[in-house]
């Protein structure tokens, strides 16, 4: 098999442009909404069990997002949840389904530099709707060579998208900042995986850093990738 690096492949979210702060500030409001019928705490604890619940019936993304809160709202106030407050949910979903994108520092510099010698792929996983919008007002679009948008990113997806994109998983690599889904998926695919942090993560991307896999590495940023490709070309 080819070992040669030709393809590099890019995580969306929070990789290239902002996304879990918009959850956390709307789960701030949520608190704020529930405060007389639950402890900040434990409601959390109640929507991230919703939503680990859930990923299997909405997947991930926004309107999964939604309606676990609803769930909970209406699990905490056992039933008695005003209607008003169920319609205020539903607005912060639709506002957070029209927030305009805001990339990360170095996303476009960075695809572009690598976009000259590697083929380059997108892979984000979440509602397609949402993520089309997004890809769409980002403007990187057109600088990709393919574009997968998945319902979950396991390692034998990454394998079907390397094989049908590239030339094999041992010549890809995924840069992105989920440890569970972009880089440890990846390399036990047989990938290079590349974290690089944002700083808000939710939850359920947490997994432990892969420190002494020789296919594992992190950048402060962006703005390190191409030197990084360089080192191991």
């Amino acid at each position: 098999m080819n070992t040669k690096l030709t393809t590099i492949a890019f995580d969306a979210d929070d990789t290239l442009w902002h996304n879990e702060r918009f959850f956390q500030l709307t789960q701030a409001y949520f608190a704020e909404l529930l405060a007389d019928h639950a402890e900040q705490d434990h409601l959390m604890e109640r929507l991230l069990a919703a939503e680990k619940r859930n990923i299997r019936h909405y997947g991930y993304g926004i309107k999964g997002f939604t309606l676990s809160m609803i769930e909970t709202a209406i699990e905490v106030t056992e039933d008695r949840v005003p209607a008003s407050v169920i319609r205020q949910l539903i607005d912060a979903g639709q506002d957070m389904l029209a927030h305009p994108i805001e990339l990360l520092p170095f996303a476009r510099e960075a695809i572009e530099s690598v976009s000259n010698s590697h083929r380059v792929v997108l892979i984000t996983k979440g509602d397609l709707i949402d993520q089309e919008r997004k890809l769409a007002q980002s403007g990187l679009g057109d600088l990709f060579d393919g574009i997968e948008i998945v319902s979950e990113k396991t390692p034998d997806v990454y394998r079907t998208i390397f094989d049908h994109h590239g030339d094999g998983p041992a010549a890809s690599m995924m840069v992105g900042n989920s440890m569970r889904s972009d880089v440890v998926a990846p390399i036990q695919a047989g990938c290079w995986g590349v974290y690089v942090p944002h700083g808000l993560v939710w939850e359920v991307e947490h997994a432990e850093t892969p420190e002494d896999n020789p296919r594992f590495r992190a950048l402060d940023d962006l703005s390190e990738l191409e030197g990084l490709i360089c080192t191991l070309e």
